[in-house]
C-alpha cells in the first residue's frame, strides 16, 4: 500500500494564510509549502543593493541629463551589477513587488510564481536598459543601440521609448524593414506618439533613398570601367 501524500498545494496553503492575520504563521505556512522565506539578514543584504542600485541609476540620469554619456553608461553599468540575480521573494518581502503585485494574491502564490512576478528591480532593469539605448546612440554605437533596447523590451514590450530608439538604431544599420515594423508597433502601443513615429519613418525612408542613390552610382561607375576595360582588349 503507498503512502498517502501529505504535502500541502499552494493552494492549501493560501487558505492557511488568508484565515489567519499573524505574520509568524504566515511565515510558518510558507515554510509548509516549501517556499524559500528570506531570513532577516538576507532582507537587509537585498534592501542595501536595491537602494544602492537605485541610486546608481539616478546617478546615470543625472550625467546623461548634462551630456556626460560615458559616466551615465559606468552608472548604468554598475545598477546592472547591482540588480542581476537579485531575490524577487526578498524584494515582495520588503514591498518591492513592482507594479503587477496584487494585494488579493496570497503571499504562498506570489512567493511560488516569484520568478514570473515583475518587481521593482525589474522596472528599473527596464528602465536602465532603454536610458542605455540612449546613450549608445548619442554614440553612434547602433549595434549596442539595438542590443540595449531590446533588453528593455524584454521587460517591457511596450516601452514606447525603447521601440524607438531601437528603429531608429535599426535604420542607421540599414535595416529599414526591421526599423519600420518597430516605428508601426509604437503606433499600436502609444497612439499618442504616431506623429514622432512617423516623422522617424519618413526621415528612414529619404535616408534610403539616398543610400541607394550613392550605391546606384557606384554601380554606374563600376559598370562603365568595365565597358572601357572590355573594349580596350
Amino acid at each position: 500500500m503507498s503512502n498517502p501524500d501529505t504535502s500541502i498545494s499552494t493552494a492549501q496553503a493560501s487558505e492557511i494564510i488568508e484565515s489567519v492575520s499573524s505574520p509568524g504563521v504566515v511565515q510558518d505556512s510558507l515554510r509548509d509549502a516549501n517556499v524559500k522565506v528570506p531570513t532577516q539578514a538576507e532582507l537587509s543584504t537585498v534592501e542595501s543593493k536595491f537602494a544602492t542600485a537605485r541610486s546608481k541609476k539616478d546617478a546615470g540620469d543625472a550625467a546623461f541629463k548634462v551630456g556626460d554619456v560615458k559616466s551615465a553608461l559606468r552608472s548604468y553599468h554598475e545598477t546592472l551589477l547591482y540588480l542581476h540575480g537579485i531575490d524577487k521573494n526578498a524584494l515582495k518581502s520588503l514591498g518591492l513587488g513592482g507594479p503587477s503585485s496584487s494585494s488579493s494574491i496570497s503571499a504562498v502564490d506570489q512567493a511560488a510564481g516569484a520568478k514570473d512576478v515583475t518587481t521593482e528591480a525589474d522596472v528599473i532593469l527596464e528602465k536602465v536598459y532603454a536610458n542605455m539605448s540612449a546613450c549608445h546612440i548619442k554614440q553612434e554605437n547602433w549595434k549596442r543601440a539595438v542590443d540595449t533596447a531590446n533588453k528593455a523590451l524584454s521587460k517591457n514590450a511596450a516601452n514606447s521609448k525603447a521601440l524607438f530608439r531601437k528603429a531608429k538604431a535599426l535604420g542607421e544599420l540599414g535595416f529599414f524593414e526591421k526599423a519600420e515594423t518597430a516605428l508601426n508597433e509604437i503606433k499600436k502601443v502609444a497612439p499618442n506618439e504616431a506623429p514622432m513615429a512617423d516623422a522617424e519613418l519618413t526621415r528612414q525612408k529619404m535616408m534610403d533613398r539616398e543610400r541607394q542613390k550613392v550605391h546606384d552610382q557606384k554601380m554606374r561607375g563600376w559598370l562603365s570601367r568595365e565597358k572601357k576595360q572590355a573594349a580596350s582588349e
